[in-house]
């Protein structure tokens, strides 16, 4: 058995190698084109610089460290918007799936104002907070509110009923059933909850920077604009796709690792 085991891993890492070069086939064709159509002068460098322009105007924005200081603020407001509604999500949503009566009084609430994007509360914050850290703080906290509210709702209400069942046979107390049977159950789809208002939260601080802030990488975009540095503005767009796609990539990593460990805990 453990010989098999050794070749099956021999055997996906052929698989692996090739998935990866299938992954990267589209984007490299991609960035050829684009380089081929505006050396042809089909597209006018001003408005589509080619890669090699940007990656020229990526390495002058990382040697002179306005990328990285732009990030680092982004970064900051993200932690402390997604730290506080990541935290009242899960808190109202545990609350919500554990409690009729709370599921109730506050659905009405929830259906109101899950639906409005998070963009157009942007003028609301920045009226009652002013423009600021307060504005942009507020507008991350609502972006990962709702996914954290959503799927720790999601989970508790998908518990297994014949654990439950078990649990009330046997007479276990409530606080046990809580951390035993239904905390373990909902984990996988908290940690969801968790991946999901990550992301909304850096996009919904690039938008807040775009609007109401005069630091950080949205507003280092919406800068290049006004100063018509197109290759900047490319740039930074791109950094903000990537670095969402690294922060989605090691969320997943760490999701299915506390998945595999919480995975046969509850009963």
């Amino acid at each position: 058995m453990i010989g098999y085991v050794k070749n099956k891993q021999k055997d996906n890492l052929p698989k692996k190698i090739a998935n990866i070069g299938i992954a990267l086939i589209v984007p490299i064709c991609v960035l050829i084109f684009w380089e081929a159509i505006v050396r042809a002068g089909l597209v006018k460098p001003t408005l589509l610089p080619p890669p090699t322009k940007l990656w020229k105007t990526f390495c002058s924005l990382v040697g002179s460290e306005k990328l990285q200081s732009g990030l680092l603020i982004s970064f900051g407001r993200v932690a402390a918007g997604f730290l506080i509604g990541s935290l009242s999500g899960a808190t109202v949503g545990f609350l919500m799936g554990l409690f009729g009566t709370v599921n109730k009084a506050l659905s009405v609430f929830v259906s109101v104002l899950r639906p409005i994007p998070t963009i157009a509360l942007i003028p609301i914050f920045i009226i009652v907070f002013g423009i600021g850290e307060k504005s942009n703080i507020a507008v991350i906290v609502v972006g990962s509110f709702w996914p954290m509210l959503l799927n720790t709702i999601g989970g508790i209400q998908s518990v297994d009923s014949k654990l439950l069942e078990l649990a009330y046979v046997y007479r276990i107390k409530s606080t046990k059933t809580v951390f035993r049977i239904i905390l373990p159950s909902a984990v996988t789809s908290m940690l969801t909850g968790l991946r999901l208002g990550l992301g909304t939260a850096w996009m919904s601080v690039v938008a807040a920077e775009m609007i109401g802030a005069s630091s950080g990488i949205g507003y280092m975009i919406m800068f290049a604009r006004e100063l018509a540095q197109t290759a900047n503005m490319y740039v930074e767009v791109l950094v903000i796709g990537l670095v969402g796609l690294a922060i989605d990539r090691i969320l997943l990593f760490v999701q299915n690792i506390l998945s595999r460990k919480f995975k046969g805990i509850a009963g």
